[in-house]
């Protein structure tokens, strides 16, 4: 139980002083109104690929359906402050764009997670193409392909959002990380293994699987209803086959089953898509570069399927220390 709660520490500690030094360097102008922006598209870039690698990365299931969740998330909460005003509104549409997707997920997952591989692929990239089509086509409360502009912004301050972000960053990531480490988890990661053999021990494969793919789809839907806030404008091209693929990225870029890789790559393709901004369209020939290279000798992601653990660095000193 001592050692319990001295990794819990090291971890609360780790957040706590994360989230300070976000706090003073936001409020001081350290962390000046453009570098804000780069700051609020790593945050929600690191609750889509978490939600992503639950699915790819933890279950085996190949998706390409994430941005169509993200749109479900924004367009929920854009919906919903137009009726309702203030911090009410912002949560009750991140609720409601929770709900939806969770719904959407259940009922998309439980016929197209049966397939594998490919076939995957192209079912759930399909799923998203259609969300993007019925938002298109559904202009009185959609607004249609002009999508919407004017979003409420409930909360004083920049700063105010930021941490209200980064407080969900955290939830996210506990909860993804708490459902992998718990026994419906391990029986996720064994589908990713050998799904035969999981199904030959009596665990319900489907059922797992679909589970995984709604816990992915509502983190996509909070990380889209935090985007539409943040940036006040939102339009289905937003929300496209690219958007899914981007996300992809981040997550094979940190290592396909690390949460830990997630984060950090989610943080470095944000850092580097921002330095080399000035370089105008050649930053994508960079972009390129930087990733391939990181295939090339790095095949398994900068983390492979590690994690960074508070009980790693301890035991580790342990057996220095012996």
């Amino acid at each position: 139980m001592k050692q319990f709660n001295k990794y819990n520490l090291g971890w609360f500690l780790l957040i706590a002083v994360s989230g300070i030094a976000l706090f003073f360097g936001v409020s001081s102008g350290l962390i000046s109104t453009f570098q804000q922006i780069t700051l609020m598209t790593i945050l929600i870039n690191i609750i889509l690929a978490i939600g992503l690698n639950l699915v790819i990365g933890f279950s085996g299931q190949f998706s390409l359906g994430h941005a169509g969740f993200m749109a479900i998330g924004a367009y929920s909460g854009a919906v919903v402050s137009k009726y309702i005003d203030g911090l009410a509104g912002f949560f009750v549409g991140v609720l409601a764009g929770m709900v939806i997707a969770m719904l959407v997920a259940m009922i998309v997952g439980i016929p197209t997670l049966r397939l594998k591989g490919d076939y995957l692929a192209i079912a759930t990239l399909g799923v998203a193409e259609i969300i993007r089509i019925l938002i298109i086509n559904m202009p009185d409360l959609t607004n249609g392909a002009r999508g919407i502009s004017g979003i409420s912004f409930p909360f004083e301050s920049n700063l105010s959002f930021i941490m209200v972000t980064f407080a969900f960053v955290v939830v996210t990531t506990i909860v993804i990380v708490n459902y992998i480490k718990s026994s419906p988890g391990r029986a996720t990661i064994s589908i990713r293994e050998d799904e035969i053999a999981a199904e030959s021990m009596g665990i319900n494969t489907t059922l797992y699987k679909v589970i995984a793919f709604m816990l992915g789809a509502m983190t996509a839907s909070i990380a889209g209803n935090l985007y539409a806030t943040f940036f006040s404008v939102i339009n289905p091209a937003d929300f496209t086959f690219q958007k899914s693929i981007d996300i992809l990225i981040i997550v094979v870029f940190g290592g396909i089953g690390s949460v830990t890789g997630t984060v950090v790559a989610a943080v470095v393709l944000g850092l580097l898509n921002t330095v080399l901004q000035s370089a105008g369209q050649l930053r994508m020939v960079f972009y390129a570069i930087a990733l391939i290279a990181i295939m090339v000798f790095r095949p398994g992601g900068l983390l492979g399927n590690k994690e960074f653990t508070i009980s790693g660095i301890l035991d580790r000193k342990k057996g220095v220390e012996k």
